[in-house]
């Protein structure tokens, strides 16, 4: 090739017109530009060698744990709620008596221990039922233990 010679276009070299260049290279941008999307529909396995990962947020345990967790999580905002309306109406009344205050707002709360000590009683003692063939000799004790200082009382039934 002379220098002095402009070189041909790469599209018309390559055995394309302009219009079917232009064509080709909007094909291609668009091919570029098209989302993509995978489904991988192999079937996972049930269990393996690996072993379990602790996902972010609450920490494995079991459903008790969590009821218990929740809970407890429920009653420490409720306890904080009711201190601040309290502490919010002493401070604005200026001459609130913290013991009446403590009264009016402990109330509820005693009251809804003892509702729940109470239903907790109310539960019907388990049918018991053992059969047994020859001579049995059968002994039954039941442990309770209660307290920061626990005495235990077996009885027998």
């Amino acid at each position: 090739m002379h220098p002095d010679t402009t070189p041909e276009p790469a599209a018309t070299t390559a055995g394309l017109t302009e219009v079917q260049a232009e064509a080709e290279a909007r094909r291609i941008i668009a091919d570029a530009y098209r989302p993509t999307a995978y489904r991988d529909d192999t079937p996972l396995p049930t269990h393996g060698d690996t072993p379990p990962v602790a996902q972010p947020g609450r920490p494995p345990m079991s459903q008790g744990a969590t009821d218990a967790s929740v809970l407890m999580l429920a009653g420490a905002a409720t306890t904080a709620m009711v201190g601040g309306t309290a502490a919010v109406l002493m401070y604005l009344s200026q001459f609130a008596d913290p013991l009446v205050c403590g009264l009016v707002f402990g109330a509820p709360t005693a009251l809804v221990l003892a509702l729940a000590r109470l239903t907790k009683r109310a539960q019907p003692a388990p049918d018991i039922h053992q059969h047994y063939t020859g001579s049995v000799h059968q002994e039954q004790h039941h442990t309770t233990t209660r307290a920061v200082w626990a005495k235990t009382n077996n009885r027998s039934r």
